[in-house]
């Protein structure tokens, strides 16, 4: 079995581990480590880890691939993997219910976004504002105001969850504070409306995608401009870093999608081969791949490395809305305005299993943390959640009175939030 360790450095400098912890979703050990004096993390990626993986020749490979792995903890590896492995066992059936229909907004929703917990959620609006929402008492905590125009992008600094970025339609990014709900800084720079935007995994970075072509990285200690991106001939409406933080990709609606250095604001590569707008554009879990949707009908596999497309992935009547991958990158889901969605094999490309049921189009697509469910949002006003495996429809959310066109789990898998039309937001547990 495959291990990755990520941020390997050479063993001439001195590494001491301090202290191993799990992560669940995607199935991996982090290492906290100290060298040359200071604290450090890295990972070891086990995303092939099953229940009948043999822990012992698992261990060995750990320890031969990670210095910082010796003999004296490979009893302490095993117990870890062993938790991981009876996790992954555990596979979710939860069934969920309505918990809070919140009137969020009196002019409509633009986004909805939970921080990593699910503890907490935010709301966009059209009425210039971004809420902060406790999601167990459904009570409002913050209104960020300061605005002049619909707040359209909004997203919290996963997986630290103290910060928030909104993005409007004045041209401006504001980064706020969760605790206190004050604004810190005020990004200017871009000549029109902000549409999406991203925090790095480090959380020292905003980049913001904008009808101006171009995207922008800001620096969130400093509230200084980093990095302009230009080179795409229309607005860029999506836009994410990579797992490890030094790649930004960005899709537009010049049907084309690039690859940016996060250091530098180098172009690393543009992916040419859609003959219309992009939807989506992503990176996998371990940065081997990159899936882009779009409105000509299909999706398309891209190597990493060297930018090559090495799947056309095909079988939708009408456009691309969204498309995601599973957190371990072994599967790929596709949602379109025909109004069905694919799960496709990430290894063979093949379409794995249809999900038919909305009776309008899908809007959104994503995982569980757990990979055996998704959540689609369609505008015939229903979320639903169906068996990734079977691709059959396990439950309907119903009750919104207009379109669905956001909808997420928490990292646990145990909360989902809608975002509808009717300007209200539904909390199910």
């Amino acid at each position: 079995m495959a291990t990755k360790s990520v941020g390997w450095s050479s063993p001439s400098e001195k590494m001491k581990l301090k202290s191993l912890l799990l992560r669940y979703y995607p199935p991996g050990i982090m290492l906290e480590y100290e060298k040359s004096g200071q604290l450090k993390t890295k990972s070891i990626d086990l995303l092939d880890l099953d229940p009948s993986t043999d822990v012992s020749a698992l261990v060995e490979e750990i320890q031969k691939a990670e210095p910082l792995i010796t003999a004296s903890r490979s009893d302490q590896v095993k117990l870890l993997i062993q938790r991981l492995q009876n996790k992954l066992g555990q596979h979710s059936n939860h069934k969920f219910y309505l918990f809070k229909v919140l009137r969020a907004h009196i002019l409509p929703l633009t986004n909805v976004a939970l921080n990593k917990s699910g503890s907490c959620f935010i709301t966009g609006s059209y009425d210039r504002t971004c809420k902060l929402w406790d999601t167990a008492s459904g009570e409002e905590l913050h209104t960020l105001e300061g605005h002049r125009n619909v707040v359209y992008a909004i997203a919290f600094n996963n997986p630290y969850g103290d910060k928030i970025a909104t993005g409007s339609f004045d041209k401006t990014c504001k980064l706020w504070s969760v605790e206190t709900g004050k604004c810190y800084h005020t990004f200017r720079g871009h000549t029109a409306e902000i549409v999406c935007l991203s925090f790095n995994p480090q959380s020292t970075l905003v980049a913001t995608g904008s009808m101006d072509t171009t995207a922008k990285l800001w620096d969130i200690q400093s509230g200084e401009e980093v990095f302009t991106l230009t080179g795409h001939s229309a607005e860029i409406i999506s836009l994410s870093f990579n797992t490890s933080g030094n790649r930004i990709i960005t899709g537009s609606f010049d049907h084309t999608v690039t690859v940016w250095e996060a250091d530098t604001g180098r172009k690393v590569y543009t992916l040419i081969g859609h003959c219309a707008e992009i939807s989506s554009a992503v990176f996998n879990w371990d940065c081997s791949l990159i899936l882009t949707g779009s409105m000509d009908k299909t999706c398309k596999l891209w190597d990493a490395v060297n930018g090559k497309c090495v799947a056309t992935l095909t079988g939708h009547d009408d456009e691309i809305l969204d498309s995601c991958f599973d957190y371990t990158g072994k599967l790929i889901a596709t949602a379109s305005a025909d109004g069905t969605a694919r799960i496709f094999s990430a290894a063979t490309r093949e379409c794995v299993t249809k999900l038919e049921g909305h009776e309008g189009e899908i809007s959104k697509i994503s995982f569980n943390p757990q990979g055996n469910r998704l959540l689609t949002g369609s505008s015939d006003k229903t979320a639903r959640i169906w068996d990734a495996q079977t691709g059959q429809c396990l439950q309907v959310l119903e009750g919104h009175t207009d379109e669905i066109f956001s909808c997420a789990f928490n990292y646990k898998g145990d909360i989902i939030i809608t975002g509808s039309k009717d300007n209200t937001c539904r909390i199910w547990r």
